[in-house]
């Protein structure tokens, strides 16, 4: 569970420090922007003096240095017009009129759309100051100054989609590992599990012929291939068995039947099985192993003393309508594992599955992950807590697919 928490941790930190850089560069681009708008701003007054200067000249007038000034601006769009608003010349504004008039109807829509924005520099014509005529100098930003507004979003945007396929591509490399560990701590722990399996084997067949009438030979008996069959579930983590249609409710009543004689008498475990028998293609010694898993769990939660209620629900999906691939009608059968224990806490639910999380205080935290890799990638179903209340129990529930 620390590894869990120290995991969601590194998550939280991540995703602080994601967003503090996000922030900073917003800030920053801001404060960029801000100061090239001034310097535009301040372009902008030089160039409606130099246009005053070409409307009222002098003899004082310098007019090579005037038109180099208004010929000079490239890059910021910029239109004139008088007091009464009509359009005197325009700059660097993309027009779509097709006509002068239509040209001019559109420039003055565009000064408008200035004007409002608060872009523009009034430029007096009579040199009295007093007020009299004048012309309205409307400009807007620069194509770099627009750039720039939106490139902190699209770098922002670039950098998460790269740390998601990063964090996405680390995720895949460290689950490909962990299922290599995995497979080969299963297949090695079936291979020494192998030999002194076969050596009690050979002793217990030596006993029954020793002590032929000993009421204690058949329980070794069936613990000895109890083992067997542990050492075989363990050499299948690793390959891909094949499933085979079997008899669910005997699979469970044989789960069932090995926890009652392993658990204490407080433990009370109830059959919710139909009449019918249900044929579900699964491997069944795969598959028994993940229901006596869940049944230790509930042990464990309940303390030694409570109730685990095993139910089996046939539902045909057929009947509303769902087709397989086949054609023929399909459905799905449920089985679900309640328990009366302690129960488990609304943050703990979406990390029951995860590899190394476990709530006991001697644990590897692997049961559970192993149950989920066997329901969903050998028998293609799905396993989930269906419903979980702290100090009321848990219950968790398996779905597979049939055909009926």
């Amino acid at each position: 569970m620390q590894w869990t928490d120290q995991i969601r941790n590194v998550k939280i930190l991540l995703v602080v420090a994601a967003v503090v850089i996000a922030v900073a560069s917003l800030v920053v681009s801001h404060f960029l922007v801000r100061d090239l708008a001034i310097e535009e701003r301040n372009r902008m007054e030089i160039w409606a003096a130099a246009m005053s200067s070409l409307n009222s000249p002098d003899e004082n007038t310098d007019m090579a240095l005037v038109l180099k000034v208004i010929e000079g601006n490239n890059t910021i769009p910029v239109v004139v017009r008088d007091m009464n608003g009509d359009v005197q010349t325009f700059r660097n504004v993309k027009l779509e009129g097709r006509t002068l008039d239509d040209s001019l109807k559109c420039a003055a829509h565009e000064a408008e759309r200035m004007f409002a924005s608060g872009r523009y520099i009034r430029i007096s014509l009579d040199d009295t100051g007093v007020a009299g005529d004048y012309i309205e100098v409307c400009y807007d930003e620069s194509l770099m100054i627009k750039r720039l507004n939106v490139y902190p979003y699209v770098q922002l945007g670039v950098v998460m989609i790269f740390v998601v396929v990063a964090i996405f591509a680390l995720l895949t490399s460290k689950r490909a590992e962990q299922n290599k560990v995995w497979v080969g701590l299963s297949k090695e722990t079936a291979h020494q599990l192998g030999t002194p399996i076969s050596s009690l084997m050979a002793w217990t067949e030596i006993l029954k012929e020793t002590y032929p009438d000993d009421a204690l030979l058949p329980e070794m008996d069936k613990d000895v291939k109890r083992l067997q069959l542990i050492a075989e579930r363990f050499s299948k983590i690793g390959s891909l068995p094949e499933p085979v249609p079997s008899s669910l409710v005997e699979v469970m009543d044989h789960v069932v039947d090995y926890m009652d004689r392993r658990t204490s008498q407080k433990v009370q475990m109830i059959r919710n099985f139909p009449d019918h028998d249900v044929i579900v293609k699964i491997n069944a010694s795969l598959f028994e192993w993940v229901i006596e898993n869940l049944c230790k769990n509930a042990v464990d939660a309940m303390g030694g003393a409570g109730t685990i209620t095993l139910t089996i629900i046939d539902s045909r999906i057929g009947e509303r309508g769902a087709r397989s691939e086949s054609g023929k009608a399909s459905g799905f059968v449920a089985i679900e594992v309640s328990d009366t224990g302690k129960g488990i806490r609304k943050k703990d639910l979406k990390n029951v599955f995860k590899p190394g999380f476990t709530t006991k205080k001697r644990g590897w935290g692997l049961g559970l992950s192993l149950a989920k890799r066997i329901v969903e990638e050998y028998h293609k179903g799905r396993i989930y807590v269906k419903s979980s209340e702290v100090g009321h129990g848990t219950t968790f529930r398996i779905e597979l697919q049939k055909q009926v």
